[in-house]
């Protein structure tokens, strides 16, 4: 079937010496992978590979054999322009390290189109800000809407969260996060991306990404711990 759509990239892998596979987040038919053959073969390499930075938005067109095997694209190009995302050396820290956090999130091959929609804006907002310390932790409490875990809210006002139901309890059991990450846990469901990014120290951002990372990995099976992280606690601290 030949498809034209929409595409976030979430990771691209050397194969051989030559070719590359694309893991793709697509707008039509959810997560995607891709054989790219002689990638790094032509004068044209450069340009090629430019396409397949981590969260690089492209328009594809494809032929989906939906097979489970590896797809072909047939034609790429940019959809949205970054201007600073894969220059900025902090932004492009950020990306590295969500792209990997949404590799071992998204796991089905079903569209989902809201969080296409969510990832999209997002992103086209990092790249016209500079105030984006919170980026990441917002961005990850918010994903897990549409993956199906976000936080129960209905008893927020209650004193500890407990990780594997998700909810809000009076009472600290043994998967319950302390009064303090709990609350600050609760002044980031609050948190919006044009919020002031000066609301957190860093030592309360880690404690917050730490959460965010265990959170996942209780509600995500075959979730892995990112390669990346220690490069963004350098970039953050």
């Amino acid at each position: 079937m030949q498809v034209k759509t929409k595409a976030i990239v979430i990771s691209a892998l050397k194969f051989q010496e030559k070719s590359l596979i694309v893991k793709c987040f697509t707008l039509s038919s959810g997560l995607k992978s891709y054989f790219v053959r002689d990638a790094f073969s032509n004068r044209k390499a450069s340009q090629k590979i430019a396409y397949f930075q981590p969260f690089s938005i492209l328009e594809i067109e494809a032929v989906h054999k939906n097979k489970g095997t590896l797809e072909n694209f047939k034609e790429i190009k940019t959809a949205v322009p970054f201007q600073t995302i894969h220059t900025d050396i902090v932004k492009s820290t950020i990306v590295m390290f969500l792209s990997e956090m949404l590799h071992y999130s998204i796991q089905e091959e079903e569209k989902n189109e809201s969080l296409f929609e969510f990832l999209e804006t997002a992103l086209t907002w990092l790249d016209h800000h500079d105030e984006i310390a919170n980026f990441h932790l917002i961005l990850l409490l918010e994903a897990t809407k549409y993956l199906g875990f976000y936080p129960d809210t209905s008893e927020i006002d209650l004193p500890y969260f407990e990780m594997i139901e998700g909810v809000f309890t009076l009472f600290s059991g043994v998967n319950s996060l302390t009064e303090h990450e709990t609350n600050l846990l609760k002044k980031l469901i609050d948190l919006r991306f044009d919020n002031d990014q000066k609301v957190f120290h860093v030592i309360e951002r880690q404690i917050l990404l730490k959460i965010l990372i265990d959170y996942y990995s209780f509600h995500l099976d075959g979730f892995k711990r990112p390669k990346s992280l220690e490069v963004l606690k350098e970039v953050f601290s």
